[in-house]
């Protein structure tokens, strides 16, 4: 009985080693498979290599960034609002026709101006009116209130079409 015992452990002990033998030469087989061609400082070197352009990679991302939130700033002070309207100033007497307007130029936030030019048949009478924050200082006639309320979109609007 003892001597059965003895050859059971025997025999699992060199299946085992019979196994991990196996799973060395396997894995020989796949780092001379990593490495051929190559020795062990060029894949070294290859794997700082890599760390490098990543580094640099992060560097331009956040090169990148700054720029893009700087041209993001100067886009909302940008013209993009711009409306028109003609109209006639003087109704009542029939001078003028449809040949008066206003225009304003604003930015996302509001700023600009808003042209007036008032017609009629002996002189024609231009007007500038500077725009903070869709409002004015002056006092803005019905028509260029108008065209700076046509200007005002949703936050983030500027640029799409209206429905």
């Amino acid at each position: 009985m003892i001597l059965t015992a003895t050859s059971i452990i025997i025999a699992i002990l060199i299946i085992l080693v019979l196994a991990l033998g196996t799973w060395l030469f396997l894995v020989e087989r796949r780092l001379r498979k990593l490495l051929s061609g190559k020795n062990a400082q060029s894949l070294e070197g290859l794997i700082a290599e890599i760390g490098s352009d990543i580094r640099a990679l992060l560097q331009f991302q956040t090169q990148a960034t700054a720029r893009m939130t700087d041209t993001e700033k100067r886009l909302k002070r940008s013209i993009q609002g711009v409306e028109t309207i003609r109209f006639n100033a003087f109704k009542g007497n029939g001078e003028g026709g449809n040949q008066s307007f206003a225009v304003a130029l604003l930015s996302e936030e509001g700023n600009g101006v808003v042209f007036s030019s008032l017609y009629t048949r002996d002189q024609v009478r231009v007007f500038a009116k500077q725009i903070k924050n869709f409002t004015s200082e002056h006092e803005l006639s019905v028509e260029e209130k108008d065209v700076v309320a046509r200007t005002r979109r949703p936050q983030g609007d500027f640029g799409q079409a209206r429905k």
